[in-house]
């Protein structure tokens, strides 16, 4: 089956380093302080798809004991919890929680972050195998985790609700994500452009091609 080609993102909206996280889940709420500046693109791209409503209603779909709980993906969106659970489960067939993404990517920054450290509340991004594959799946850091450190961007720190996310279970819910502090009118420009979508296999051949015969127009200097 062709593989569909999602593009690389550069969120418009740059984060002041003033900006805090408030996420309403089904358990209470959870404040992080985003780390605005050590993380331009990962916290401006999830500021960005707060302000979209893009995380609303999408549930928690992993958890390991100890380790981490994992939201933020929009197969989760249309499903009840006990759903979420039975799919995690693989029990229903073609669902399959955690494969979700905005339609696009972004790019780590675990490396150039002066900050990345999983500690208990550590907000991360959560990716594939492969580099620069996070998208708008996240996940909070349960415990100290040192290992992570040089694979996973950290671009967050839980300031209130540590309980909270020791409660989280898969199939609760992110009921809403609202951004304090953030440059509201920046923020509203950023988010009236549309993000990139993705190349199906034949759109990327065309582009291929159309930016070859355009080369070919060109004239060749002397």
């Amino acid at each position: 089956m062709p593989r569909i080609t999602l593009p690389a993102y550069t969120p418009r909206y740059v984060p002041n380093g003033r900006e805090v996280a408030v996420i309403e889940t089904s358990r209470g709420a959870v404040r992080v302080r985003l780390m605005g500046k050590d993380a331009p693109v990962t916290v401006g791209n999830f500021v960005e798809l707060a302000a979209r409503g893009f995380y609303d209603n999408l549930k928690f779909h992993a958890r390991k004991p100890g380790s981490l709980v994992v939201g933020g993906c929009p197969t989760t969106r249309t499903l009840g919890p006990a759903q979420v659970e039975a799919a995690a489960r693989g029990v229903i067939r073609g669902i399959h929680p955690g494969t979700g993404d905005a339609r696009y990517t972004i790019v780590d920054e675990w490396e150039a972050n002066p900050g990345n450290r999983h500690v208990r509340g550590s907000l991360c991004l959560a990716h594939k195998s492969e580099p620069n594959s996070g998208s708008c799946q996240f996940y909070f850091s349960l415990a100290e985790q040192p290992e992570f450190d040089d694979k996973f961007t950290v671009f967050g720190q839980t300031v209130e609700g540590l309980d909270v996310i020791d409660r989280l279970s898969v199939g609760d819910a992110i009921k809403s994500v609202r951004i304090e502090g953030a440059d509201e009118e920046a923020l509203a420009e950023a988010v009236s452009h549309e993000t990139p979508r993705p190349k199906s296999p034949k759109e990327a051949l065309e582009e291929i091609e159309r930016a070859r015969a355009e080369r070919k127009e060109e004239p060749v200097e002397a």
